[in-house]
């Protein structure tokens, strides 16, 4: 009988189960896929190029807290990519952003205005500060917003912080100058709105752009980086750290329910009849299918409400893409490092913020946008590592705002029209893209539920609308029953702090 059973081999569990197997607790974890890692993993998805890999859920590396990796003695092949943006158009403007801050300066000048520059610089001083005055909070069980701002934000930034963390990404970016819509749309879609059911002017949206902007592993230059081998390789090497530590790593066991009796944890039972025994469960899954684990009269209404209350549906489209070879742009046509940053793709309208508030309205009454915020990826150019014997190219579509269910139609009905009309919005900025496109495999929201067995799609579990105690808690009102999925604190992104901060819970539980 293991003293804690893990469900869910996601890399929070796999954290989790790292650091209780290290203080000497014997530890099982119980993963209903063939492959541990859940939305983490490097995948060989294509028919076609059966030897292509790519990272089929996320992309980047970029919150996992240095002090997290030391303490777990986790060493992982970082890429820095530089430059990280790349901010294309269809006439000759561009923005390059690496860590030559001469060149950008340059560009910024040149194609947008020297307010748009001192806007940038201004901004992204502020959230470096941010960075290094939050770092201890991500490591220690949340506290409320304000009480957080007093302990760990410097004096002179704790009012910004806090309409940041309770306010919206215009009203953020609008404190800064920028004069350019376009540079402020940018930051809006890859920081405030990635993974999120929120608009420009949603509140929260803000939140989310401070927890884009907290990426603080070694070398990274504040900005996100890719990992040798794709994510994968984070959980196969936390995994092996586990299973080095003692614990047990299970495949193909899917949990069917959590044992309680008279409100305390017993175990789990496995869909085929088995039964195991633990005094502690730590669920790794995220917070809605965890209930549906539980005996309904196990819980209070209230707390399952409070849960069922932090649902948001899934906005995210993910199209895993096979390239024959590279794409050119029309605005940079010479390589210059532009295929291994995020790509930007906006709508190329005076009225930039004006067609993204359009693309959010659509995805909300259940329409596909003409022109949803993308972000592209080509990842094999920094990692070539991924790339087959025929030398195929790995690439993503990021596409946010995309409806969870469709209005008079289906996802099976629309996915490849859909697929083939985004490919066409690549064609606008480097012609010829569709042509490069051998094979793809989408991930729309109801697959991402299927695939990863995320509820809704959503690919951080709870809305990063929601920060500090505002998500979900790593206690349950079953005793011997906690969370430790990526709806707690501190964000939904592969981070691992969850996992080690419900660790400490169970360990202090235990009297460890």
């Amino acid at each position: 009988m293991p003293d804690v059973i893990v469900v869910g081999a996601g890399h929070n569990g796999l954290v989790a189960a790292a650091m209780l197997a290290r203080r000497g607790l014997s530890v099982t974890v119980l993963e209903e896929k063939d492959q541990v890692g859940g939305a983490c993993k490097t995948e060989y998805p294509f028919r076609t190029a059966p030897k292509l890999g790519v990272s089929t859920g996320a992309y980047l590396l970029g919150l996992m807290p240095p002090e997290l990796l030391q303490e777990l003695q986790l060493e992982l092949p970082l890429k820095r990519r530089d430059p990280h943006y790349f901010l294309p158009t269809m006439d000759k403007r561009y923005l390059l952003f690496g860590s030559d801050e001469r060149e950008l300066e340059r560009q910024f000048r040149e194609f947008f205005s020297e307010a748009d520059w001192n806007a940038h610089v201004a901004m992204n001083t502020e959230l470096a500060a941010l960075r290094e005055d939050l770092a201890p909070a991500w490591l220690l069980p949340p506290r409320p917003l304000e009480e957080t701002a007093e302990r760990y934000v410097r004096p002179a930034l704790r009012q910004h912080f806090i309409h940041l963390c309770r306010g919206t990404a215009r009203e953020y970016l609008e404190r800064f100058g920028y004069k350019s819509d376009f540079v402020k749309a940018m930051y809006a879609v890859t920081d405030a709105f990635s993974g999120l059911d929120g608009g420009y002017d949603t509140p929260g949206t803000g939140m989310n752009l401070l927890v884009h902007n907290l990426c603080r592993l070694p070398g990274s230059g504040g900005t996100w980086m890719i990992v040798e081998g794709g994510m994968g390789t984070v959980t196969q090497r936390i995994a092996a750290l586990a299973r080095k530590h003692g614990a047990q790593l299970r495949t193909n066991a899917k949990v069917a329910s959590v044992r309680v009796d008279s409100g305390v944890v017993k175990g789990v039972v496995l869909e085929n009849g088995e039964e195991l025994s633990a005094k502690v469960v730590v669920s790794n899954a995220d917070p809605f299918r965890t209930l549906k684990l539980v005996d309904s009269e196990a819980m209070h209404k209230e707390y399952r409400s409070m849960v069922d209350g932090l649902s948001a549906p899934g906005t995210t489209l993910k199209v895993n893409l096979c390239l024959k070879s590279l794409p050119t742009f029309t605005c940079l046509p010479e390589d210059r490092g532009q295929f291994g940053p995020t790509i930007h793709l906006l709508p190329q309208e005076d009225d930039v913020l004006g067609a993204l508030a359009h693309g959010y309205k659509e995805a909300k009454a259940g329409r596909l946008a003409e022109f949803p915020s993308i972000e592209w990826y080509v990842h094999t150019t920094v990692d070539p590592s991924l790339k087959d014997e025929e030398g195929h190219h790995n690439s993503a579509l990021f596409v946010e705002w995309v409806p969870e269910k469709l209005e008079g139609t289906t996802w099976e009905k629309e996915e490849a029209r859909y697929v083939k009309h985004l490919l066409s919005i690549c064609d606008r900025f480097a012609p010829g893209t569709s042509d490069l496109v051998q094979e793809y495999f989408a991930l729309t929201p109801p697959k991402i539920e299927s695939h990863f067995g995320i509820t809704r799609g959503h690919i951080h579990h709870v809305d990063n609308k929601r920060g500090f105690t505002d998500r979900l808690p790593y206690e349950t009102p079953v005793q011997g029953l906690y969370f430790c999925s990526a709806g707690c604190h501190p964000a939904g992104s592969v981070i691992g702090a969850a996992g080690h901060n419900a660790a400490n819970v169970v360990l202090q539980a235990l009297g460890r």
